[in-house]
Order: structure tokens, then C-alpha cells, then sequence
């Protein structure tokens, strides 16, 4: 039996205690908080379930599988894993004594019905009219940030905006754990590695992107800007790398470039805030929001907007292109919402005719005349 087979069977038998779960297409995230309170997110909402783990041990056990499977340890003194399961779902462990109520593990379910915006548009989640201004938006070369708050979906909109590049382009890939899945043959994948034993074999998602720049890439995508490699990605887009896409943790468009910002000054490059600020209101043209609903549990896009740089007074200036609008409620009480342009035309209206895709304009013809 080859290695990553008999890795793939003891993943199996010490994640038995989870297995239907972890098999179930409508689970979207599995919580332990402990070997014996389990909870899973289905269709957006929370449940506690029945299942559980023997004890402790058989938990943990479970964990450092985990981590031997993709090359990592946990331990006392590395007491957080970043992992990914075969399938490509994410885990997430904290063990004790950092984890007070025994071994925290998450698994975040590798989605696969998620193929395009096209999937977006059968649930709900966004317009037509939007679907088509953000494939031209990517086509047009747009960096474009997506911003929500945890659990709301950001990577799989990123995986499902990243369908409207061009085949034909060169791509890198940069993630903390591997979760993206673009479909373009020219796709390179870089991974973060973390420290061994002896304090050996780090590599950040900064590093790799520094190595990415000397790849020659059409664009870059980065899972997720978590620290100073903000700062090096907000560069690289300001400076000819145009096109590339990435989540972070934000509530609101403003409050996404705030902490974009946030991040760049967190760099070892010591930079005025003013500067920051600049470079982040020069490199990012678009943000999609994206929002999870605790009333009926769906995540749809609730504003896509354009950055339009400072204001007199240094602050960053916004125009709402799309907007959700609340329709009220269908027959089985969930929401009914419609993403719909605001009236406010892109400030780079005319680039669609400029670059040839007037044969891709049918929904959005008010934003690019």
C-alpha cells in the first residue's frame, strides 16, 4: 500500500467518531470542543450533535495524525495546527494547555459544489447583473479584495470569481493551507511551512510571495492576507501586477482597506501611516462583500464597491456600485434579498469597449455606457 493510502486509512479510522459529518454534503464545518461536544454547521445554522470522541487521547491522536499527514507537528511548544485534510478541508487544532477544555478541533469542509458564479447564481447569493460586472471586472484585470467575517464564505467566492480568468494565463497560488482549486492549467501552488523540531524549515506566506514575483505571473492569488505580506502583495499590484485577488477578515468595505492597511504596517518595513493608506487606496480597485445571514443561514454578496482613493482629508473614498436590497420573506420564512446596481457607474466605464468586450456586456449595459 502506497504511503499516502495508508495515511488516507488512519485519517479514516481516528476520525471514525466524525465520519458522518465529515461525509454529509450539507455539513459545512465540524467543531470539537472537546472529546465529547461536538457541533456542526449545516445549511448555515449551528447544531450540537450526539457524537463523540472515546477520551482525550483518542482525540489528540486524531490531531497529531492530522499533522503527520501533511508534514507538520503540534506539541507543547507549537500548540496551533494548519492543516488540510485529502479531501482539501481545512483543520484547525489547539491543544492543551493553550486549549483549557481539552484538544479544539475544526475542520472547515472542502466544498465542491461550488463551481463558478454560475452556483452563486442558482442559490441566491448573487445577481446576474453582478455575475456578468465582476467577470468583466476580472477580465479588465481589476484587484479585486473580498471581505467578510468569519465563516461567511470568502475563499469559496474567491475559488468561484478566480472561474472568469482567461485559461490562458499563469497563476500562483499562495495559502496558509492549501484549500484553492482554480481551474486553469497554468496554476502553480505555493504553501506556508511551518517550523520543525529544531526550529528549521519555516516558510511564510510572505516569503513565497517575494519568491512568486519571480515566477513571471499574470496574477497572483493569495488565500488570505493575515500579516506584513499585505505590504509586499498592496506593492506588487501598484507596481504592474495587476489582477490579483485575495479575502480578508472585514465586516464592511471601509473597515476591509483599514485593515489591509493595518497589515502593511505590521511589515519590517517602517512606513508613515499616510503611505500605507496610499498604497492601499492606489492598489485595490474593487471590494466584494460577502455576508452570512444568522436568520436563515445563507451568505450572499451584499455589496460590490469601488475604491476611489483619499479623500482631502486622508480618508479613503468609496462609490457603491451593487447594493443588497431586502425583498422580505419566501413562503418557508427565509430572506429574500437582490443584489442590484446603485446607479453609480465604475470610474473605468469606458475600459470595456477600450479592451474589446462589448460581447460580453448584456446584463450591465447602464454601468459601461
Amino acid at each position: 500500500m502506497a504511503r499516502q493510502s495508508i495515511f488516507e486509512a488512519s485519517l479514516d479510522y481516528f476520525l471514525a467518531p466524525i465520519s458522518e459529518f465529515l461525509a454529509d454534503d450539507d455539513v459545512t464545518e465540524i467543531m470539537v470542543n472537546g472529546p465529547r461536544e461536538i457541533y456542526v454547521e449545516k445549511k448555515g445554522k449551528l447544531y450540537e450533535t450526539d457524537a463523540a470522541f472515546l477520551s482525550e487521547d483518542a482525540l489528540q491522536t486524531a490531531v497529531h495524525n492530522v499533522a503527520q499527514y501533511v508534514g507538520r507537528e503540534i506539541d507543547r511548544d507549537r500548540p496551533i495546527l494548519d492543516a488540510r485534510l485529502p479531501d482539501g478541508s481545512r483543520v484547525h487544532a489547539v491543544i492543551p494547555p493553550s486549549a483549557r477544555g481539552g484538544t479544539y478541533l475544526t475542520i472547515r469542509k472542502f466544498k465542491r459544489d461550488i463551481l463558478g458564479l454560475a452556483d452563486y447564481l442558482r442559490l441566491g447569493s448573487l445577481s446576474e447583473s453582478a455575475a456578468e460586472f465582476l467577470d468583466i471586472c476580472i477580465k479588465l484585470k481589476k484587484n479585486i479584495l473580498i471581505s467578510g467575517g468569519t465563516g461567511t464564505g470568502k475563499t469559496t467566492l474567491l475559488n468561484a470569481i478566480s472561474k472568469c480568468i482567461p485559461p490562458e494565463e499563469r497563476l500562483v497560488v499562495i495559502e496558509d493551507s492549501s484549500e484553492l482549486k482554480l481551474g486553469q492549467p497554468h496554476t502553480l501552488y505555493l504553501e506556508s511551512q511551518q517550523k520543525d523540531s529544531s526550529g528549521r524549515g519555516e516558510l511564510t506566506i510572505r516569503q513565497l510571495f517575494k519568491a512568486s514575483l519571480r515566477m513571471r505571473p499574470d496574477r497572483i492569488v493569495v488565500g488570505e492576507v493575515r500579516s506584513g505580506e499585505a505590504l509586499d502583495m498592496v506593492q506588487s499590484m501598484i507596481s504592474g501586477h495587476a489582477g490579483s485577488l485575495t479575502t480578508v477578515h472585514a465586516n464592511s468595505p471601509h473597515d476591509s482597506l483599514i485593515r489591509l492597511e493595518t497589515l502593511s504596517l505590521m511589515s519590517d518595513v517602517q512606513l508613515p501611516v499616510y503611505v500605507a493608506r496610499a498604497q492601499v487606496a492606489s492598489a485595490i480597485h474593487l471590494v466584494v462583500q460577502i455576508t452570512r445571514f444568522s436568520e436563515d443561514g445563507s451568505r450572499r454578496v451584499t455589496k460590490i464597491t469601488e475604491v476611489m482613493g483619499l479623500d482631502t482629508d486622508e480618508q479613503y473614498t468609496f462609490h457603491d456600485l451593487y447594493e443588497n436590497r431586502m425583498l422580505g420573506r419566501d413562503a418557508d420564512g427565509n430572506l429574500k434579498m437582490s443584489l442590484e446596481p446603485t446607479g453609480e457607474k465604475p470610474s473605468f466605464a469606458g475600459e470595456a469597449k477600450g479592451h474589446g468586450l462589448d460581447h460580453l456586456i448584456d446584463k450591465t449595459r447602464d454601468m459601461w455606457d
